[in-house]
């Protein structure tokens, strides 16, 4: 990658203001001060800006975060903080989730800034499971797993659900496995069958599941065997 490239991304800042920091000297490249913005750097380069070590981001980043309430799971967003406010990571602003969250939602999201990953998750040719933890508000009826096996039809769509496995904790806490991502499936797959949710924690994604040791806020780099499940989905 060229210098003047990796600084504007590093220091979010424009080639034109990068070309001028280097024109200062105020950027070395292993120890050595250089000017040229052309210069080509290698993934063993050390660079620095001001005497600070900027890091150089080796290809595609793959994470998971515990999300809190409160959160959107958008990149940006005027009136609600964002998931990345949790991610302490260079450029963190070109991560994004893959498979959102409501604002009141919580659990596993994972964050990527690898897009056709992310894809094989929420495309729905993937078939990519996900499982969640309710709270109902109401008790929980006798034939409400055999709808959700069955399908059930949503407000305003024209098709039934997937069939979807449905696990009685009791009879207000449900584990709730689905095959597909329609907008607020969960809450509406309920409200069909005359309940509501009144709270929603996602667990897995395929095969990764919520690390127990997150803390909600608390985030980790995914595995090489977590990263490469994923391209297993159905």
């Amino acid at each position: 990658m060229r210098l003047d490239k990796f600084l504007s991304q590093q220091l979010e800042v424009s080639r034109a203001i990068a070309a001028r920091e280097l024109r200062a000297k105020r950027v070395t490249v292993d120890g050595e001060i250089v000017r040229d913005g052309a210069f080509k750097l290698t993934p063993e380069n050390q660079v620095e800006f001001d005497g600070n070590p900027l890091q150089q981001q080796l290809g595609p980043r793959y994470f998971m975060l515990n999300k809190p309430v409160g959160y959107v799971c958008s990149t940006d967003d005027p009136d609600h903080p964002t998931v990345l406010y949790f991610l302490a990571e260079p450029t963190a602003h070109k991560l994004h989730a893959a498979g959102r969250l409501d604002i009141d939602t919580t659990g596993l999201v994972l964050m990527t800034d690898d897009g056709q990953w992310s894809h094989r998750i929420t495309s729905p040719r993937h078939h990519c499971e996900k499982t969640y933890l309710v709270t109902l508000e109401h008790p929980l009826s006798d034939d409400t797993a055999q709808q959700f096996a069955d399908g059930v039809q949503l407000h305003n769509e024209k098709t039934l659900t997937k069939p979807a496995v449905l696990e009685a904790l009791d009879e207000h806490h449900v584990r709730l496995t689905i095959s597909e991502g329609r907008y607020h499936q969960v809450k509406r797959m309920f409200a069909a069958v005359g309940n509501r949710v009144v709270e929603l924690h996602r667990e897995r994604i395929g095969d990764i599941h919520l690390d127990a040791d997150l803390e909600p806020g608390e985030y980790r780099a995914l595995t090489a065997e977590e990263i490469a499940s994923v391209g297993l989905t159905r």
